[in-house]
């Protein structure tokens, strides 16, 4: 494990969730699952992301919609452990591969802004909250179904953040509870956990204060560029 590298993955994933709000798990996942391997990333990524959430989720919970969280969150929790589930049965050959395939179509979709139908029912939140839930447990990135979800119910922007935050906290805690039943939490991933605590720290902090120097639609795209070679560099 390269500390210096740890610390850069992790400051630059948290100046992307703290300008776009979401975004953190996307970025460094695919980074630290190449660098560390899937199974030390899995139980480390809840930690960061804990700490990260506590702090934006302050920021932003002025336009929180609970009801809609606790739907997400609700089926979410249940979805958790089977992901979890699937990441200690997979091999990791696999597991890098379909992360790299759900990076790219994310990416994709965000990045040529396909249009999906809105979804006028809340109850839809159960479908997409299952399916964050099981890429949470597995893979350590919810946000690409409850981003979509969002977007399809036509949320507001501060809504959106908010309503973010406070969902992959709770989503961070149930993954964190999940690997610690499963003894996933050894000395090496709490060691790197206090070694990126530094960069977390700086990559909110920074994002905080920049974010509105920054062209929104400019970082967004750059970021989703870096998902794609990303999704490549796992799959291939």
């Amino acid at each position: 494990m390269n500390p210096l590298a740890l610390i850069l993955i992790m400051f630059f994933a948290n100046f992307t969730q703290s300008v776009a709000g979401f975004g953190m798990a996307l970025v460094a996942v695919p980074l630290l699952t190449d660098m560390i391997g899937p199974q030390a990333t899995a139980p480390l990524i809840p930690l960061a992301a804990l700490v990260t959430q506590t702090v934006l989720l302050l920021r932003y919970r002025a336009a929180i919609n609970l009801r809609t969280v606790g739907r997400l969150a609700a089926a979410a929790v249940v979805a958790i452990p089977a992901g979890v589930f699937v990441l200690t049965r997979a091999d990791e050959d696999v597991v890098r591969a379909v992360l790299g395939v759900v990076l790219i179509l994310y990416a994709l979709y965000a990045l040529f802004n396909l249009r999906l139908p809105p979804l006028r029912s809340p109850r839809w939140a159960y479908g997409f909250g299952f399916a964050s839930g099981l890429l949470s447990g597995a893979y350590n990135i919810p946000g690409p179904p409850v981003v979509i979800y969002g977007s399809c119910r036509g949320w507001p922007p501060d809504e959106f953040r908010s309503n973010l935050q406070g969902f992959f906290m709770l989503s961070s805690v149930t993954v964190l509870g999940t690997h610690a039943l499963a003894q996933h939490y050894t000395p090496d991933v709490f060691q790197a956990f206090l070694i990126a605590l530094p960069g977390i720290l700086l990559g909110l902090g920074a994002g905080i204060v920049l974010d509105r120097y920054i062209n929104p639609v400019l970082f967004r795209r750059i970021v989703l560029l870096l998902l794609i070679v990303l999704g490549l560099n796992l799959i291939f």
